[in-house]
């Protein structure tokens, strides 16, 4: 569906040559939900423009649906923008139109019949949950009604690509949810390919399918959302991890649960998927007489299944701790030593 073959894009300024977008390649699949996650100044938005042909790689090759987008323009670049949308952090709503009027703009550009607008317009306004406010105009919308309104519109001409551009930073949390809701909803019923472009690793772990990670311009990891959340390479990478997995342990709190576990070893588990529900702590405990005392626990859901971790402090005999560590590998739980005590 989208393929980003030895992407760079290069900025000429006054003090020099900038590289936004540094040999990337990703390949998206045609009704899977891909995230694009990094920090400001990663890159990211720059990569949003090459794929709806706003800007142009200085090198690579960007394929969108089938169309070179890289290289194409005129009428041949307007025809394949019908097929990718895009919504936006701030919604970039016409306020002086009603929401109707609003979902109807690009109907109307795209040269649809009155009768034909007003139809696909309740099939939208159904669709993203604002029956009821049709004649409102975005002042006496909330957030999440306002991107409801952003989302109804960029489905109005039926693309195959949906690019969603910080679409839910302005939001609060719970609209946050409610709109990922929405957006994994729509992906299901439509089967729509949908970008999410974000610096909010709750926003991957929510709905998406892949992630790519990036950093200065370059994608420093990508994978399976849940295989990147159970063993993250780059040091980035960890970090949005930690941040949403609430497992990110300072120096400090180390020091603190050592003094609180003084003996025996203090281990850190990753499990994912089935593993979560499995009663393996009360195994090492029968097994091998081991006491294990849990610090801390958290489980995170993704879309393709429960990313859990836990810090324990395992007390008793040496070897038969060691014999429960190897337990754990053997059941394909990841175990990390923090340090003995």
């Amino acid at each position: 569906m989208i393929e980003l073959k030895d992407i760079s894009k290069i900025y000429q300024s006054k003090n020099g040559e900038i590289t936004a977008v540094k040999n990337v390649n990703l390949s998206i699949n045609k009704g899977e939900i891909f995230g694009i996650i990094g920090y400001s100044g990663a890159g990211k938005s720059t990569m949003i423009r090459l794929l709806n042909g706003l800007e142009k790689p200085t090198n690579g090759t960007v394929i969108v649906n089938g169309k070179q987008i890289s290289s194409i323009s005129g009428n041949e670049l307007r025809n394949a923008r019908q097929k990718i949308s895009m919504i936006f952090q701030h919604f970039n709503l016409l306020w002086s139109r009603t929401v109707a009027d609003n979902i109807a703009f690009p109907l109307e550009i795209a040269g649809i019949t009155k009768n034909e607008r007003s139809k696909r317009v309740k099939e939208l306004i159904d669709l993203v949950g604002l029956s009821g406010r049709e004649n409102a105009y975005p002042s006496q919308l909330s957030g999440g009604q306002k991107q409801r309104v952003g989302i109804a519109r960029a489905l109005a001409n039926n693309p195959e690509v949906l690019l969603c551009d910080e679409a839910t930073s302005a939001l609060d949390p719970e609209t946050t949810d409610s709109i990922l809701e929405l957006l994994l909803d729509i992906n299901k019923r439509l089967g729509l390919t949908i970008v999410l472009i974000t610096h909010e690793m709750h926003v991957i772990r929510k709905i998406c399918n892949r992630v790519a990670v990036m950093e200065a311009g370059q994608v420093v990891e990508q994978g399976d959302v849940l295989q990147v959340f159970q063993n993250p390479q780059a040091d980035i990478t960890k970090n949005f991890v930690m941040q949403v997995s609430g497992t990110k342990e300072s120096k400090e709190s180390i020091e603190q649960i050592l003094a609180n576990y003084p003996t025996g070893k203090i281990v850190k588990l990753t499990f994912i998927g089935n593993k979560t529900e499995q009663p393996i702590i009360s195994r090492l405990i029968k097994d091998f007489g081991v006491e294990v005392n849990i610090v801390h626990g958290n489980i995170s859901q993704t879309t393709s299944g429960p990313y859990g971790t836990l810090i324990v402090q395992i007390d008793g005999d040496d070897v038969k701790v060691n014999q429960a560590l190897h337990l754990l590998d053997q059941q394909e739980v990841q175990t990390e030593v923090i340090d003995h005590a």
